[in-house]
């Protein structure tokens, strides 16, 4: 080999490779960013990791005074400003690709997307049935359109290699264009140019909804716990739990604003105490936070099971929302 090179080296006046030694400074350099490089990749995701985690679970959140005007619904107000504040303030994660910290956390991602599909519930709720006069008149253009945004995926980056080598819609513009449109409707029912029917079979409706996607919530949980129980192992458990703590928290706050759009409703069936009751059961539920998520065994001594925990508070908050309803049905 050495033979060939030196037959080359001569031929083309290039240099001797094979004796080509990095020494003094360069080699120096070199090692100086070698080690620079292997610094940064081992601080990069811890480091970008701590920056960027964050479950906001803050119950007591309401959405801005200036998102509300007279006359506007304080619940389409309180689903577009949760969007705003998990997509922007936030910085939404779950679409994060490899080569950002938010790829590497898994805990803010699925809370996330569990505040997203409570919305995206009740965003088809307000098309169906909210938002316009019985079922004969035409559905609003508006929440039409941010109830199908808010079913776009998650995940959904700026390529999706999956699909196709084009740029495609990002999980993020999707749904702040739902923000847009909810804001939108707002703006016009203050004006009187669109509809919030504040009915009590519209309530019962929307309430029957969110129990049944409780309902299948829970059914996760207790396939998840019958499934993987008592995993010293169990690297889903915490997945399934924040996605259904970011449901629960999406729900409690969506709960707490129809109150106030629905309190004519709920003076006329005195639903004050029983309502007051059923919020207390959701925060609890939603304010859940063990510091590590263990699926231990339902009966075991020593390792709680935390998906038990959460389930049982769940069945609680949604068989005092069957209360409501059964109360609004008489």
């Amino acid at each position: 080999m050495e033979r060939i090179t030196d037959f080359f080296s001569r031929r083309l006046a290039l240099p001797n490779f094979s004796r080509l030694r990095i020494s003094g400074p360069g080699k120096k350099s070199v090692v100086g960013i070698a080690i620079g490089v292997a610094v940064f990749a081992a601080l990069y995701y811890p480091i970008g990791m701590m920056m960027i985690h964050g479950v906001n679970d803050d119950i007591n959140y309401s959405p801005p005074a200036a998102e509300v005007p007279k006359g506007a619904s304080f619940s389409v107000a309180a689903t577009a400003g949760l969007i705003g504040r998990e997509v922007e303030t936030a910085r939404w994660t779950a679409n994060d690709p490899w080569f950002l910290p938010g790829a590497a956390l898994d805990n803010m991602p699925n809370f996330q997307q569990g505040v997203i599909s409570a919305l995206a519930r009740f965003a088809f709720e307000l098309t169906d049935q909210i938002g316009r006069t019985r079922g004969s008149s035409q559905t609003d253009t508006d929440l039409q359109e941010a109830a199908g945004l808010l079913q776009y995926s998650g995940t959904k980056w700026v390529f999706d290699f999956s699909t196709s080598l084009a740029p495609t819609a990002t999980s993020e513009a999707q749904y702040l264009k739902a923000q847009r449109s909810l804001l939108s409707f707002n703006k016009r029912l203050a004006s009187g140019d669109a509809v919030f029917d504040r009915r009590a079979d519209n309530l019962m409706a929307t309430l029957d909804r969110m129990a049944l996607d409780l309902g299948s919530s829970s059914a996760a949980l207790d396939s998840h716990i019958a499934t993987h129980g008592g995993s010293v192992f169990d690297f889903q458990a915490d997945d399934l739990y924040y996605n259904v703590k970011g449901q629960l928290y999406g729900y409690t706050i969506l709960l707490r604003e129809i109150a106030r759009d629905f309190e004519n409703v709920i003076a006329e069936r005195e639903l004050a105490k029983s309502w007051g009751l059923m919020m207390k059961s959701f925060e609890h539920a939603a304010s859940l936070d063990p510091w590590v998520i263990v699926n231990g065994s339902p009966d075991s001594q020593f390792a709680p099971s935390h998906l038990a925990a959460q389930g049982f508070y769940l069945l609680r908050a949604r068989t005092q929302l069957r209360e409501i309803t059964n109360i609004l049905l008489k």
